[in-house]
């Protein structure tokens, strides 16, 4: 008899050892769940394999397509006929296993497969290779908006903090937020990677019919990387917000195509890197 494989869950039930004042004894307790997602797209019944990451299952067929937004391959919801899980495999892999099938117009080159996709700089491509790299892309125009309330934007750490589910059971969980302008919060996606959390976001809008996401702010509950910041560039998202510091090439990038950037913020205050004409102070 066949058996069904079961989704895998966000979280694992573990039992450590948790010593306290010198004292040790087992407790119950939850981690955050994380297995591999291979990507795969299929244009004209041909499938290619894109890349394998690491994430927390949930959110799969939004981390999928949210991937492929920022690596310009699809820019619209009709770009996108199906997204759905590996059939016919082996059972422990079925969900570990997305498949987007894309429709005319999506903007995939199997002759490129190999510089499709950005280089983060722990893979040693400076700073000016990754901007122009970016460029070729070609993203698409950012509003002039949105502008924030310096008062509005100190609330949103908190706000998304409220709203993060399995980092209030784990501990262990980055999470992106979607907020308008007056900070209200409109979507919260959380994984073990920054990135894919933001991927999830974008997912979701592109699966919804609403991107471009200009008049949108993008809270971050880490820090600002280049690839956060990318990630919403092709998104059409010109303002990023982080709880932590961003890097140097983050910075270059919001600097680079007009998008704003803030960082350490909380109800205490915040910095602005680039784009203060879309803070109101």
């Amino acid at each position: 008899m066949d058996t069904v494989p079961l989704r895998p869950a966000s979280t694992v039930a573990v039992t450590p050892l948790v010593v306290r004042d010198g004292v040790a004894r087992p407790r119950s307790d939850w981690v955050a769940a994380e297995e591999p997602l291979e990507i795969r797209i299929d244009i004209g019944g041909v499938e290619h394999t894109l890349t394998v990451t690491m994430r927390t299952p949930g959110n799969d067929f939004e981390l999928a397509v949210g991937f492929l937004v920022a690596e310009g391959v699809i820019r619209a919801p009709e770009h996108v006929d199906q997204v759905k899980y590996c059939v016919g495999g082996p059972a422990e892999q079925q969900y570990n296993i997305v498949t987007v099938v894309l429709r005319p117009g999506a903007r995939f080159d199997p002759q490129r497969l190999a510089r499709t996709f950005t280089m983060s700089s722990a893979c040693g491509v400076c700073g000016k290779a990754s901007l122009e790299g970016l460029t070729l892309q070609d993203p698409p125009p950012l509003p002039t908006g949105p502008v924030v309330d310096a008062t509005i934007l100190q609330q949103m750490p908190a706000a998304l903090r409220a709203k993060q589910r399995l980092f209030s059971k784990t501990g262990g969980l980055h999470a992106a937020g979607l907020f308008d302008p007056s900070g209200r919060i409109e979507m919260v996606r959380e994984d073990v990677g920054r990135h894919n959390a933001l991927d999830k976001v974008v997912g979701s809008l592109v699966l919804g019919g609403r991107l471009p996401a200009g008049e949108r702010v993008v809270q971050v509950s880490g820090r600002a990387s280049y690839e956060i910041m990318q990630k919403a560039l092709m998104a059409g998202i010109a303002f990023v917000s982080a709880v932590g510091a961003p890097s140097s090439l983050a910075v270059d990038l919001a600097q680079e195509f007009g998008m704003t950037l803030t960082g350490f913020v909380s109800e205490d205050g915040f910095n602005v890197y680039a784009g203060k004409e879309r803070v109101r102070v």
